[in-house]
């Protein structure tokens, strides 16, 4: 935390501002001084939020019925420092555009998504990881972000960064908390692809309705592989939350549904909370950003455990130069085993067209 100091002058001075109509204050760093006019900001109209001190610019324009968000995505807060271990990448600017429906439609039907939404800062949420254990026996887990398996470099904001330089968010914004906190009990965070705002409370007062499996998973000779490691893990055991797999949804078993949605004084909203799935992975109303979609899940399992992957999904576990393509260095498990008769015109790659051309593997 950054300490503050004070001469009688200027803390006189703070008090004078602090009593005025915009409400504005600023914060004393050690050797810099940031300004804020949080408080009483309406982050459901227009506002622009710029910082010098992170670089920060995020400007958030509403029309009729759209909220257009034109943001460099540098977060508006303390960071932990990256590169660090287990994240190797430097957070850098990106330029994005994001587009909000100001009327959002609830259609009770969820859709998944690998990028829910947005904070109010213009860095997105990404629960879901792309590290995936596999094992020689056809299973394939995805790696959830808070585990002790392996080290994804988050830092105090349950954060770390992409190879692009992207800043994002798998669980509770820390610090987006503690700048947009008006002192209720619900701190609105941001916006869902779909419109619907983005809550989280400080009670932890609305709970998820999704539950750990019974019973052990299935799994042999599995591995997790990255380009500088390669990891044995044993993931016939208890289901702990590892993996996205592990749980599934009881439906009112809390009080969020599916998609971690509640109505409450007849508003739809997503919470953003301290158990899985932390940020939601589905969105219960229209989705207009096709682009945001991720792939369906294996019935009640978020993580797709052990379910035949489609291209795209291999595409993430596997491509990690990015072309497009899977060469034999790039792929493993039964894949690796079976290139020789996936690369139909042997050109050292394999294809969407020649991986979906053949019938399904049989399972174990």
């Amino acid at each position: 935390m950054i300490t503050r100091y004070f001469i009688p002058i200027i803390a006189t001075l703070l008090l004078i501002g602090c009593k005025s109509k915009s409400n504005s204050h600023s914060h004393t760093h050690i050797g810099k001084t940031e300004a804020h006019t949080h408080s009483n900001t309406n982050y459901f109209d227009s506002y622009s939020l710029e910082d010098a001190d992170y670089g920060t610019k995020t400007i958030v324009t509403v029309h009729a019925e759209e909220r257009k968000m034109v943001t460099n995505a540098l977060p508006n807060h303390k960071t932990g420092d990256f590169p660090r271990k287990g994240n190797p990448n430097t957070i850098s600017a990106q330029n994005r555009t994001y587009t909000f429906s100001t009327i959002p439609k609830y259609t009770g039907t969820p859709t998944w998504v690998r990028e829910p939404g947005v904070a109010l800062n213009g860095v997105k949420f990404e629960p879901g990881t792309a590290e995936v254990v596999v094992c020689e026996t056809g299973e394939n887990y995805r790696v959830e972000a808070f585990q002790d398996i392996i080290d994804l470099g988050l830092d105090f904001n349950h954060a770390h960064v992409q190879p692009n330089g992207a800043y994002h968010y798998h669980g509770t914004p820390t610090s987006v908390i503690e700048k947009f906190d008006t002192g209720k009990d619900l701190v609105h965070v941001g916006f869902a692809h779909d419109g619907f705002p983005m809550y989280y409370s400080k009670s932890n007062a609305y709970k998820p309705s999704y539950k750990l499996l019974d019973g052990t998973r299935d799994g042999e000779d599995c591995v997790y592989e990255n380009p500088i490691e390669t990891i044995e893990i044993r993931v016939n055991d208890n289901h702990d939350g590892a993996f996205g797999s592990d749980f599934e949804y009881v439906a009112e078993s809390g009080d969020l549904d599916e998609c971690n949605g509640i109505t409450i004084e007849g508003k739809y909203m997503y919470l953003v909370t301290n158990e899985f799935p932390y940020v939601s992975r589905c969105l219960m109303g229209e989705v207009v950003q096709e682009e945001r979609r991720g792939a369906p899940r294996d019935g009640n399992n978020v993580g797709n455990g052990g379910a035949r992957k489609n291209f795209s999904e291999l595409l993430e576990m596997m491509d990690t130069d990015k072309d497009g393509k899977l060469s034999k260095t790039e792929v493993k498990g039964p894949l690796k085993e079976q290139f020789s008769k996936r690369d139909i015109n042997k050109d050292g790659f394999i294809s969407k067209d020649e991986l979906e051309s053949l019938p399904k593997r049989n399972r174990r």
